[in-house]
């Protein structure tokens, strides 16, 4: 039997799962705040064409009105600063888009410190239990933080100081970018990077450093928890908007059973 024969039987016959870790996108799905004078993404909408009647008897279809990166949605290079040279969400190869992945699980850390930063030294302490990071592949980070993604303000989670939300440290930021073989980092927060990052020097340093190296984002994701360890293979095709910085993608694991 193909490879490929054998994967469509084994997804039929239980032996390969499919788990959608993608969160419904809806004008209820959370989107990032940036304060005065910032620009900010408008939330998801969608504006009915036609529905069955006068304006097309015999289909319904919608327009859609939403940002690159609103709800689960990938980063490419260019849209930070630091990766303006690089590749556009259409140009990102698309032997790229199907990877390993590896599951770090910090939701304890997180549950306790809503402002939990991840450090070199649980990434390394992960890999002396479980083995190098996957070539060309994701770094998953479980925070729990999807348990709060059906409201708004939970998930935000921001007071006067400003948001509130688990993420990375500049330094770990910086070490993942330059020092391992990960194509991209993916979360279950609204972005790459902690709700603090604005603090950190340089700011939002996930976002400064992957993708100034040429590697991807991947954000709200759901059902981490449902992931090995390691041993899933993720899909994760993005819209080839061209000139985009980011879409929304749905993205889907791959786990033998």
């Amino acid at each position: 039997m193909s490879v490929l024969r054998n994967l469509v039987e084994s997804i039929r016959n239980g032996g390969v799962e499919v788990i959608d870790l993608t969160a419904p996108l809806s004008p209820q799905t959370p989107v990032l705040r940036l304060p005065e004078p910032f620009g900010n993404t408008v939330p998801f909408t969608l504006k009915e064409i036609s529905r069955y009647d006068d304006r097309g008897p015999a289909w319904y279809w919608n327009d859609i009105s939403t940002g690159e990166h609103t709800g689960t949605h990938f980063d490419a290079p260019v849209h930070w600063v630091t990766g303006r040279d690089g590749e556009d969400v259409s140009q990102v190869p698309v032997d790229r888009l199907i990877a390993p992945a590896v599951v770090l699980d910090l939701s304890a850390e997180a549950g306790e410190d809503p402002d939990f930063l991840l450090e070199i030294e649980h990434v390394k302490a992960w890999q002396e239990a479980n083995g190098p990071l996957p070539d060309g592949g994701w770094l998953l980070y479980r925070t729990g933080w999807d348990a709060r993604s059906h409201d708004q303000e939970r998930f935000l989670n921001a007071d006067e100081a400003g948001p509130h939300t688990p993420g990375i440290s500049a330094g770990c930021a910086r070490w993942l970018a330059e020092e391992t073989p990960i194509a991209g980092l993916g979360v279950e927060t609204v972005g790459t990077d902690a709700g603090a990052a604005h603090g950190f020097e340089p700011a939002f340093p996930c976002h400064s450093f992957l993708l100034g190296a040429g590697k991807y984002g991947l954000t709200q994701l759901r059902n981490l928890d449902r992931l090995p360890v390691t041993g899933a293979v993720v899909v994760a095709p993005p819209l080839p908007i061209v000139g985009g910085s980011g879409s929304p993608v749905r993205v889907l694991a791959l786990v033998e059973r």
